[in-house]
């Protein structure tokens, strides 16, 4: 018989986290896919000279994909853990469901992305702070023992 257990409020503030960020990425990726000089958006094609990119649709292209559409499967995955093969290849935590692992990752990704933008851009703006303290944020909330505790795995394969 399994045990279930009752969520602790960190896991549901990590549900948010991974929402907010997939709802975000995925409206400001449609708009540079709507536009890709990025004029709707505010942004200067000049910010791309330092860059391979002559205008913000691939660029709006990865961030609709890695950071609108995969946070919200993350959230699918967090909230409904799913058994999905390829997500537990690439989790190394075998003890811990696969979507915690995809969350810490995504997290890794976002400071990522925003390193290279700022670098690329040669410059550094509130909303690249911001952003870059979402992914430490998704990552702190995830390294939480309560947030761990909650995706241990039981030997079927199933949380506790």
């Amino acid at each position: 018989m399994v045990q279930r257990q009752e969520r602790p409020f960190t896991v549901t503030f990590l549900y948010i986290l991974q929402a907010f960020l997939g709802v975000g990425a995925l409206g400001g990726g449609l708009a540079l896919l709507a536009d890709p000089s990025g004029e709707m958006m505010g942004m200067p094609s000049s910010v791309l000279e330092r860059t391979i990119f002559p205008d913000f649709l691939i660029p709006g292209i990865l961030l609709l994909v890695v950071f609108g559409l995969l946070p919200l499967l993350i959230l699918y995955s967090l909230i409904k853990r799913p058994q999905w093969k390829w997500a537990d290849r690439l989790n190394p935590f075998t003890e811990l469901h696969s979507s915690w692992a995809l969350s810490l990752y995504i997290g890794f990704g976002q400071i990522i992305w925003i390193m290279v933008q700022t670098y690329m851009m040669n410059a550094v703006s509130l909303v690249h702070v911001f952003y870059t303290c979402l992914g430490l944020l998704i990552q702190a909330i995830t390294l939480l023992p309560s947030v761990q505790k909650f995706f241990v795995l039981d030997g079927r394969g199933e949380r506790r």
